[in-house]
């Protein structure tokens, strides 16, 4: 149906930016979506002679071509009507869904975006993913960090690797304290900032607000230790989900206001 093919190219022009490509003299009609960065392409509109994906159809169809990277999905996907394993594409990880009504516009909106994410760069996918949690340490040698919030509740702080906005830091206070002092939200990143000295090095920050405070006897590093697998917190890293849990129990916490 018409309507599906420019239904399809609607979305991904308003969702995505991104134009159609036709790339074959043959066949003026098919369509390419690609990322603007890797270059790879992540949705591809055909007409092709329906008889060509199910031997007991005639006439022509419109088919997009996606990637899943869920083969369990595509296994299930394949099973229902209007889904079909990739036409001239990698059947592995590429199905055919045919625009003609079968499969609702919404269902195939949704495969465009799976295959979008499948698709993109690394640095896409970056930019891309959900907030995510992180344990980053703090050095009373180099910062008061104890009372860093007493007057304020947004300070800035050295950038870890990977972090980006809207994340979450709990901020993990070395000795002679070793335990997990604050939850923050991060607001800012990519500051740029300049700092060496024996043992630190910071070339980028971000601005990180407080959300919560934790009396050092709740989450201290023999707890990390013992309870959560957590032998040592020289960097940042992701927050395991137990731990996650432990830090999000209302009743292990200590609210602070709003400001």
């Amino acid at each position: 149906m018409a309507s599906f093919r420019n239904s399809v190219f609607e979305y991904i022009r308003n969702q995505y930016k991104v134009k159609p490509e036709y790339l074959w003299v043959r066949f003026p009609d098919y369509a390419v979506f690609r990322h603007e960065d890797n270059r790879k392409w992540f949705a591809v509109l055909m007409n092709i002679p329906y008889e060509k994906i199910d031997s007991g159809k005639s006439g022509r169809a419109d088919i997009l071509n996606v990637k899943l990277d869920d083969l369990l999905l595509r296994d299930l996907l394949i099973r229902e009507k209007g889904y079909y394993s990739g036409y001239h594409m990698s059947r592995g990880s590429w199905i055919s869904v045919v625009l003609d009504g079968t499969v609702p516009f919404d269902s195939a909106a949704r495969l465009i975006d799976v295959s979008f994410a499948v698709t993109a760069s690394g640095k896409k996918k970056q930019e891309m993913r959900q907030p995510k949690e992180w344990l980053i340490p703090s050095n009373p040698k180099y910062y008061d960090i104890i009372h860093a919030f007493d007057e304020t509740d947004t300070i800035d702080w050295k950038q870890g690797r990977g972090i980006r906005k809207d994340d979450t830091v709990f901020l993990y206070v070395g000795s002679p304290v070793s335990a997990v002092l604050y939850q923050c939200r991060v607001l800012e990143t990519d500051i740029p900032y300049h700092f060496r000295t024996d043992g630190l090095t910071i070339t980028s920050l971000m601005k990180i607000k407080l959300q919560k405070r934790f009396q050092p006897e709740q989450f201290p590093f023999e707890c990390l230790k013992t309870e959560f697998g957590i032998f040592a917190v020289r960097g940042p890293r992701g927050v395991p989900n137990s731990l996650s849990a432990a830090l999000n129990d209302k009743k292990q916490e200590t609210e602070q206001p709003e400001s």
